[in-house]
């Protein structure tokens, strides 16, 4: 199994930016929800370390969801899906990097724009944590 060559089967790759961003926005609000509920659970004592709560929070919500689903709630609403490039869904592992990956970059933000151009100018339209776990995303009409 392999993914679709973005040259000869564009469509797959087609808008993807957009979507990876609309998707994005779903799952920063499903992140944000989680945390305030999660945030209660523990008598709101999570306060205390907030900032880190919520990245332990979304690292775990795109972990799991990635692993069970191959998409986030996000993801599904847009219609991509997340496979490794050989075509395959990746395992949970490289669900976890690609989850720390993608919460780290956002601390750090000339790597997250080098990642927002990576999607943009990429032939399997790729930012710096598919790059770095060999993923991409692609339309959920992919071949499965």
């Amino acid at each position: 199994m392999s993914l679709p060559d973005p040259e000869v089967q564009p469509e797959f790759y087609q808008d993807v930016p957009l979507k990876r961003a609309l998707a994005w926005l779903v799952d920063l609000l499903v992140t944000l929800v989680l945390t305030l509920v999660a945030l209660a659970l523990t008598l709101f004592i999570a306060t205390l370390f907030l900032p880190l709560f919520y990245v332990v929070v979304s690292i775990a919500y795109r972990t799991v969801m990635l692993s069970r689903y191959g998409a986030t709630l996000g993801m599904m609403m847009t219609a991509l899906k997340w496979r490794g490039l050989d075509g395959r869904a990746p395992d949970p592992m490289t669900a976890f990097a690609y989850s720390a990956i993608h919460a780290g970059q956002w601390a750090v933000v000339p790597v997250q724009i080098a990642s927002i151009v990576m999607i943009l100018v990429t032939p399997y339209r790729q930012g710096v944590n598919d790059m770095m776990t060999g993923t991409t995303m692609l339309h959920r009409i992919a071949p499965e």
